[in-house]
C-alpha cells in the first residue's frame, strides 16, 4: 500500500509539474485570493462563469485551476472578514467574531498571518489524507443515508447553540429564524411555492449572501453609521508587528492543530464539511480553558482565527474526498466540478480513481503546490491590504455598500436582492443592539433545507415511520451525541459556568 501511494503521487507530481499545469495552478489560487477578497463574489459564482471558458483546456489543467479558486477563496475570504467585518466566504463566518477584533486592536497583521498559515498547513494535511484515505473512506460513505445526514445536521445546529456566545434563549431564537429563513422558496417535493407572499423573486428562496451581507456587512456600517465621527469603530491604532509573535504562535499551532483534524474529518462527509468543521472548531476552541493573560474570546484571540481558519480549509481539501470517489458533491462548488469533469466527459465517481489516475493524482499532487502558491501570495500581501485599513472610513463605507451591492447584483442579475441586502442591513443593526450574534442564524439558513430535504427522503424511503432516525446505528448515535450535548449544556452548573465564560469583560 505504502508503496502504491508513493507511486501515485510522483505520478501526480509528474502531472501537476508540467508548465502549463503550474500556470494553471497559479492563475486559480490568484483569482481564488482575490474573489474571496471581494466580498459576496464567492467561488460559486467564479466557478459558474468561468465553466464554458474551460472547454477549451484540457481536462487536468482545468480541474487543476477550478480547485485553486476554490481553496484560494477560502484563503482570501478570511481576509475581508478581519479587515471590514465583512465574510467574503461562508465558512469565514466565525472568522469575523475574533478576527475582526484583533484587527480593531491593531492585530490585523497577525490575525491574517494566523488565517494564512493556519490555513497552509490545513491544506498540506487535508491533501495528504485525501491522497491516503480516498480509498478506504469510499466505503464509510455509502453507509450514509437520508437518516443520517439529518442526524449530522441535527447535531451541527445544536452545537451552533452550544457554540453561541450570550443567552442559549437568544441563540436558538437565532437558529429558528435560520430554519424559517430556509423554508421560504419552493417546496423541494411537490415544487409549490412558500412563504413567498406571492412575490415571484422569493421563489427561490432568500440566498445565503445577501443575507449574510446585510446582517454582517451593512449592519456594521449602520451601526459605525450612528456613532458621532469620533466614536466611530476605525482602525486608529498604528498597526503593530505585521507578523505574530512567539506568544501568538504557542497559543496558534494547538488550536490550528485541532482545526485541521477537526476540518479533515467533518469535510468528507457531504453537506457542508468545510462551513460545519468551521463552527465545530471554534467552539471546540471556546470550551478548551483561557491561560493566563489570552484575550477572552470575541474580542479578539488568535485561537479564534486560526483554528476556523485551519478547519475550514482542511475541510475544503477533503471534500473532493466524496466527489472524486463517490461522484457525489458535497457542497455547490463541487456540484460545479461535477459539471466540469462532465463538459470533458468524465464520470465522476468510484471509477475515476482507475480510468483516469493522470487526472486524479495530478490534482491532488496541484494542491500541494497550490497551497504553497497561496502563502507564498498572501503573506506579503498582508502589508497591502493594512494600507487599506488607513482609508478614512467616509471613503471606506461608500466603497464597501457598492462593492457589496455589485456583488449581491451580480449574482443573480436582479436589484430584488440589494433591497434585500439593505433590508437585512437595517436587521442586522437591530441585532447589534439587542445584543444578539447573528451567526447561528446562517448556520440554521444553510443546513435547514438540507435537513428537511434529507428528512423528507429518509420518511419517502421508510413510508413515513419515524423510527427510521433511530434504528440505524449510525444515526441513531449521531442524534444521541445531540441529545448528550443538550443535556450538558442545560446542566445547571455548566449553564452558570457558561454564563460567566461570555460574560463581557
Amino acid at each position: 500500500m505504502e508503496f502504491d501511494l508513493f507511486n501515485n503521487l510522483s505520478l501526480g507530481f509528474g502531472v501537476a509539474f508540467t508548465f502549463q499545469n503550474l500556470l494553471y495552478c497559479f492563475i486559480g489560487v490568484l483569482l481564488g485570493t482575490l474573489i474571496g477578497v471581494l466580498p459576496g463574489v464567492g467561488p460559486i459564482a467564479t466557478i459558474a462563469m468561468l465553466l464554458p471558458a474551460t472547454y477549451a483546456l484540457p481536462p487536468v489543467a482545468a480541474l487543476i485551476m477550478l480547485a485553486g479558486i476554490y481553496y484560494g477563496a477560502q484563503y482570501g475570504g478570511s481576509t475581508t472578514a478581519i479587515l471590514v467585518n465583512l465574510p467574503g466566504e461562508s465558512s469565514s463566518v466565525v472568522t469575523v467574531i475574533d478576527g475582526y477584533q484583533m484587527a480593531r486592536k491593531g492585530r490585523a497583521g497577525p490575525a491574517l498571518a494566523a488565517a494564512g498559515m493556519g490555513s497552509f498547513f490545513a491544506g498540506c494535511v487535508g491533501t495528504l489524507i485525501l491522497a491516503a484515505f480516498a480509498a478506504p473512506l469510499t466505503e464509510v460513505a455509502f453507509k450514509f443515508g437520508p437518516a443520517e445526514y439529518f442526524s449530522l445536521m441535527v447535531l451541527g445546529l445544536i452545537g451552533a447553540v452550544v457554540l453561541a456566545s450570550g443567552s442559549l434563549l437568544k441563540a436558538v431564537a437565532m437558529i429558528i429564524l435560520g430554519l424559517l429563513l430556509g423554508l421560504v422558496g419552493t417546496d423541494v417535493n411537490s415544487g409549490v411555492a412558500r412563504y413567498s407572499f406571492d412575490i415571484p423573486e422569493l421563489t427561490d428562496g432568500i440566498g445565503f449572501i445577501v443575507i449574510a451581507m446585510g446582517v454582517f456587512g451593512y449592519g456594521e456600517i449602520i451601526q459605525n453609521l450612528s456613532h458621532p465621527e469620533d466614536k466611530r469603530e476605525v482602525f486608529t491604532g498604528k498597526v503593530t508587528h505585521i507578523y505574530p509573535s512567539k506568544e501568538d504562535f504557542k497559543r496558534m499551532i494547538p488550536a490550528v492543530l485541532r482545526g485541521t483534524a477537526l476540518g479533515s474529518m467533518l469535510g468528507i462527509l457531504p453537506g457542508g464539511g468545510a462551513l460545519l468543521s468551521a463552527f465545530a472548531a471554534y467552539s471546540i476552541e471556546k470550551k478548551t480553558k483561557l491561560k493566563p493573560g489570552e484575550v477572552p474570546f470575541g474580542q479578539g484571540n488568535i485561537r479564534g482565527v486560526a483554528a476556523p481558519e485551519s478547519a475550514n480549509n482542511a475541510g475544503s481539501q477533503t471534500s473532493f474526498i466524496p466527489l472524486l470517489t463517490l461522484g457525489i458533491p458535497p457542497n455547490p462548488v463541487m456540484a460545479l466540478m461535477v459539471g466540469a469533469m462532465t463538459i470533458h466527459n468524465i464520470q465522476p465517481g468510484p471509477q475515476v480513481m482507475t480510468s483516469n489516475p493522470e487526472l486524479f493524482w495530478g490534482l491532488i499532487a496541484s494542491m500541494w503546490i497550490g497551497n504553497l502558491m497561496l502563502i507564498v501570495l498572501n503573506l506579503p500581501l498582508i502589508g497591502i491590504w493594512i494600507k487599506l485599513l488607513s482609508v478614512p472610513y467616509r471613503w471606506l463605507f461608500p466603497a464597501i455598500v457598492l462593492f457589496c451591492a455589485v456583488g449581491v447584483y451580480s449574482t443573480n442579475n436582479n436589484t430584488w436582492d440589494v433591497w434585500m441586502v439593505a433590508m437585512f442591513g437595517v436587521i442586522g443593526y437591530g441585532f447589534i443592539k439587542l445584543g444578539v450574534e447573528p451567526a447561528p442564524l446562517l448556520l440554521g439558513l444553510i443546513l435547514g433545507p438540507m435537513m428537511e430535504e434529507n428528512l423528507r427522503r429518509a420518511l419517502l424511503l421508510s413510508r413515513g415511520d419515524w423510527s427510521v432516525l433511530v434504528t440505524r446505528p449510525l444515526s441513531a448515535t449521531l442524534l444521541g451525541m445531540a441529545l448528550l450535548l443538550l443535556i450538558i449544556v442545560l446542566l445547571p452548573s455548566i449553564k452558570s459556568k457558561r454564563e460567566e465564560a461570555f460574560v463581557e469583560e
